[in-house]
């Protein structure tokens, strides 16, 4: 509740992202992936893409910090790659890097 409420918020058109300071030493993230009237096979679809991507391109850079992402509506029809391009636009707002042009 405090990330929702405290947190900054980083949002692309397939995620919804908040960060809040931590107390703790290490990076902690959340994943939420509401039903939006969808099947639970493509829930737990993205659920399992979104923390492949989460380990792969998030906490690599990560500093200690509370980190909810939120699937919106619109993830359910995107690709793999399509996400992993949100992350990584996340990923670098988030641990201050450029983003680079595609």
């Amino acid at each position: 509740m405090r990330v929702h409420t405290t947190g900054l918020r980083e949002r692309t058109p397939l995620l919804d992202v908040r960060r809040a300071a931590s107390m703790l030493p290490y990076p902690r993230v959340a994943i939420v992936v509401p039903k939006f009237g969808q099947t639970a096979v493509a829930r737990n679809r993205i659920k399992r893409r979104l923390r492949e991507l989460v380990r792969r391109e998030l906490l690599p850079g990560l500093a200690a910090a509370d980190v909810v992402v939120r699937a919106v509506p619109s993830s359910y029809r995107a690709t793999f790659v399509e996400l992993e391009a949100a992350m990584r636009s996340v990923a670098a707002r988030l641990t201050g890097q450029a983003t680079a042009a595609p």
